[in-house]
């Protein structure tokens, strides 16, 4: 799968809208938390996806990308602990952006035995344009949240961190 700009005219959606479909009752999941955030971020995702121009971009490869592009070098353990993944998630996610030509993967300097991550140019490219497009989502998202956005996100790290 290769990179590529999406033209920013609006196109139309190929993807069926997930909505709350009148006449199926959720009961209980109507109100639980972890429900409804994965709702929300399926949904953002495939709108992030959309406007990316990447119907089959995978969930955590922007922020793997993102990660690597701000630690130079880091181990693919340290990117799984910050992405919160494990390792059979992740391993394949490096192999998929390695044959990509977006991720460089070379012996550690300080240990042999471990492998350091580092962008490529064209990882380095490829993040650059989903860079602008996870601003420009980020922004529809904000319009959502409002002038609650600190307190919202402060609630999401305090799931993030508490539940595990």
């Amino acid at each position: 799968m290769n990179v590529r700009v999406a033209p920013s005219a609006k196109r139309p959606s190929k993807k069926p809208r997930r909505e709350r479909q009148p006449g199926i009752r959720l009961g209980i999941l109507d109100s639980v938390v972890g429900f409804n955030l994965r709702l929300a971020q399926d949904a953002a995702f495939r709108v992030f996806a959309r406007h990316a121009g990447e119907a089959q971009l995978k969930p955590g490869r922007f922020a793997a990308m993102m990660i690597i592009h701000n630690n130079p070098g880091m181990t693919q353990m340290d990117l799984s602990r910050a992405i919160a993944r494990d390792k059979s998630s992740v391993t394949p996610l490096i192999q998929e952006l390695q044959r990509q030509g977006l991720v460089a993967r070379r012996p550690s300097k300080a240990d042999r035995r471990r492998i350091s991550l580092r962008l490529t140019r064209a990882g380095e490219t490829a993040l650059k344009a989903l860079l602008h497009h996870a601003m420009e989502h980020d922004r529809k998202l904000d319009m959502i949240v409002g002038d609650r956005k600190a307190e919202f996100i402060a609630i999401l790290k305090k799931i993030a961190d508490q539940i595990s």
